[in-house]
């Protein structure tokens, strides 16, 4: 069983997100780059797979140098050997673009991501890269089971559960419930420092979007605290001043 995990490296929710005087870069300084939450799910659920069963579990990831020790992090809890496409992740495309190119030239069984990154919550890679390389694809995986080149999975839908199964080969985005993530131990620390981890040209790729600006959330307006006890106080301004009623 070859498992392909791609994995992005995003801020930290705890970081302070700023950006340039233009509102055109994000600004990376003092910020802590982790694994996204998703793809670290995604990542488990494979080693538990070849845990099991045997295998190995590949790591992608699209980013510049600066990654490397998020990828390091990936390699320490378990994966077996990691690829950074040498580029800066553009946008959704242009990742599934790289992930698919790499992934033509090897076999693997199972290609895995987390359902979207938190930082830019697109969405979109799993499936793009499952177009990509004409194989099926299903989102949002709850639980994913493998069992004679069949995959089993659970998905929540609106008002419900969906139960799907798919041969082999085929790509798939991990939620939540699937696995839980796993912290390194001092052994798998030491260990990844000496684990593959191969630098890979990317592939040109036309450029289809292109960022206007970014802007941070408008700032929370104070909040008006109204005694239990004073039901006309808080009708009164619902009507004057929320105007909602």
């Amino acid at each position: 069983m070859k498992i392909l995990v791609c994995i992005s490296n995003v801020p930290d929710t705890t970081s302070k997100i700023n950006f340039t005087d233009d509102h055109k870069s994000f600004v990376s300084a003092g910020v802590q780059y982790i694994i996204n939450p998703y793809d670290e799910l995604a990542l488990t659920r494979a080693l538990e797979i070849t845990e099991k069963d045997g295998g190995s579990v590949t790591v992608i990831n699209v980013g510049d140098a600066s990654t490397d020790a998020t990828i390091r992090k990936a390699l320490a809890i378990g994966a077996t050997d990691a690829v950074r496409i040498n580029a800066a992740p553009r946008d959704a495309y242009f990742v599934a673009k790289q992930i698919a190119q790499y992934a033509k030239q090897h076999a693997f069984d199972l290609i895995l991501t987390g359902r979207e990154s938190i930082d830019y919550n697109g969405g979109q890679v799993a499936s793009m890269v499952a177009e990509l390389l004409d194989m099926p694809s299903v989102t949002n995986i709850k639980l994913l089971q493998l069992e004679n080149g069949v995959a089993t999975m659970e998905r929540e839908i609106e008002g419900g559960k969906e139960l799907l199964t798919c041969p082999l080969p085929l790509v798939g985005s991990a939620t939540e419930g699937i696995a839980e993530p796993r912290i390194p131990n001092m052994r798998g620390i030491m260990s990844a420092r000496t684990k593959p981890l191969a630098v890979v040209d990317a592939v040109d790729v036309a450029l289809l979007t292109e960022v206007i600006g970014y802007d941070k959330p408008k700032t929370r307006s104070n909040v008006n605290l109204i005694a239990a006890e004073d039901v006309a106080k808080l009708v009164t301004l619902l009507h004057t001043e929320a105007k909602v009623i």
